[in-house]
């Protein structure tokens, strides 16, 4: 790299895209350079917010623009292992909207050519960098959840609806890389039951059941067709319970000291005792920083120290493991379907 300033390029301004340039905007040692969109009214709208970045159409153009360090991609799924692969043959670090690619099959290509060309691969699994899961990572890892027993999580809202993807792919990734990053392995078996009712090639409701080998079983929910926007996660130990809303401004983790003490009577070893242990509940201090920008700034600090990201290509493919077991669960009308690991 020339400098300490990190130069990028950024392919795609719809949805996403714009939020990407802010955040290496205001991220110290980053300077965004260009963009990149076919739409030209995407690229009028770039300009008026941000002067300074030059616009075009064609992405090869960004891409091996030597000015160039980063390339970030925030375009439709069907586009992300083309651009991609393109980028790191070109010598760039990539910054990746989730899904990664379409299979794992693409991921692990992505993955080996960032490693051959000792590039940094890196997947906008935004809500890992948030403070609330950082949080919920870091209590867990104490055991002051005690051991962990389930998790049961709501992810819904009306749109925005996706016609290159299906709600699984959209929403539910959101919560397996949550759960990635906290419990740090696969589960074994996912099965899924969804419905189509607007488009009958694309789930636009779906409910997602996991099971781990330690016995954990996790239940996701995910809609796009729901009234309200619900961004809830309850996890359940034997100490300690946790209800995590992402969408409550103040108080968006509430630890509850409840739970479930079994016991057995000595006296009469075939009676079960159980009681319910009620406590207080308390909402931990969480730092009020943006997840993106704290995911950009942990990106740049890769490129500089050589170290792989969290959600690097090696933790997006296990992410993209378990959709495809989930997606031939739905084509199976929610059988029970192995993850390969």
């Amino acid at each position: 790299m020339r400098s300490q300033t990190v130069s990028v390029g950024v392919i795609g301004c719809g949805y996403w895209g714009p939020n990407v340039i802010r955040n290496f905007f205001e991220a110290p040692g980053a300077e965004v350079v260009a963009c990149c969109d076919v739409d030209p009214g995407r690229l009028r709208f770039v300009s008026r917010r941000f002067p300074s970045v030059r616009t075009m159409h064609d992405p090869d153009k960004l891409i091996y623009d030597p000015a160039i360090d980063v390339v970030a991609i925030a375009t439709p799924l069907a586009t992300h292992y083309e651009l991609a692969r393109a980028a790191l043959r070109a010598g760039k670090h990539v910054f990746l909207e989730k899904p990664a690619a379409a299979t794992s099959q693409e991921v692990g290509r992505l993955v080996e050519l960032a490693r051959r060309r000792r590039r940094t691969l890196f997947v906008d699994h935004v809500f890992v960098y948030t403070s609330a899961v950082q949080k919920i990572r870091e209590m867990i890892r104490q055991g002051r959840l005690g051991r962990l027993h389930y998790v049961d999580s709501v992810r819904i809202n009306l749109g925005p609806y996706r016609h290159d993807t299906n709600v699984v792919w959209d929403l539910a990734i959101h919560d397996l890389s949550i759960l990635d990053y906290l419990l740090g392995r696969l589960p074994k078996l996912v099965s899924v039951l969804g419905a189509s009712y607007l488009n009958a090639n694309s789930e636009d409701i779906a409910y997602v059941t996991l099971q781990y080998d330690d016995g954990i079983i996790a239940h996701l929910h995910v809609n796009w067709l729901a009234p309200v926007k619900v961004r809830t996660m309850i996890l359940g130990g034997s100490k300690r319970m946790i209800i995590y809303d992402d969408v409550e401004l103040v108080e968006k983790i509430r630890v509850y000291d409840k739970g479930i003490v079994v016991s057995r009577n000595s006296a009469e070893l075939h009676k079960m005792l159980i009681s319910y242990r009620i406590g207080d509940m308390y909402a931990p201090k969480l730092e009020q920083a943006e997840g993106l920008q704290v995911a950009v700034r942990h990106f740049l600090d890769c490129i500089r120290s050589g170290r792989e990201p969290v959600t690097g290509g090696e933790a997006a493919l296990r992410v993209i493991r378990v959709l495809e077991a989930a997606q031939r669960s739905l084509r199976h009308g929610g059988r029970m379907e192995r993850v390969r690991p």
